[in-house]
């Protein structure tokens, strides 16, 4: 959430189930310090696919994952979050599943990678 030069000048960052932790507002300061400042040549980002929440028996309808998780991101919704952040930073991005890919519902996980 806070720029520290040290983590400048890599070749890749994995940032794997951790945006959905995040409070929505503290997005922009993470997208600014990895993707600004850090500024990895390649970012591998997963995040949970809500769509896919309703294949677990033991999770209420409504409910996330994780007692922790702020939001959880359909894949369109996580598309266009991917898609704005690599336009704005000089990034292109691809997406691909994680997981058992369910025909209508799509992976129980999606990444991007920039």
């Amino acid at each position: 959430m806070y720029r520290d030069k040290r983590f400048d000048g890599f070749d890749a960052a994995a940032v794997v189930e951790v945006v959905e932790h995040l409070d929505p507002p503290r997005l922009a300061a993470f997208e600014r310090v990895l993707f600004e400042f850090a500024r990895p040549k390649t970012v591998v980002l997963t995040t949970p696919n809500r769509e896919y929440n309703v294949t677990w028996e033991t999770l209420p309808a409504g409910k996330f994952r994780h007692p922790d998780h702020r939001f959880e991101w359909s894949r369109a919704e996580f598309q266009n979050w991917a898609g704005s952040v690599a336009r704005r930073f000089g990034y292109g991005v691809r997406f691909l599943p994680v997981g058992r890919e369910d025909a209508v519902l799509g992976p129980p996980t999606q990444m991007g990678v920039f």
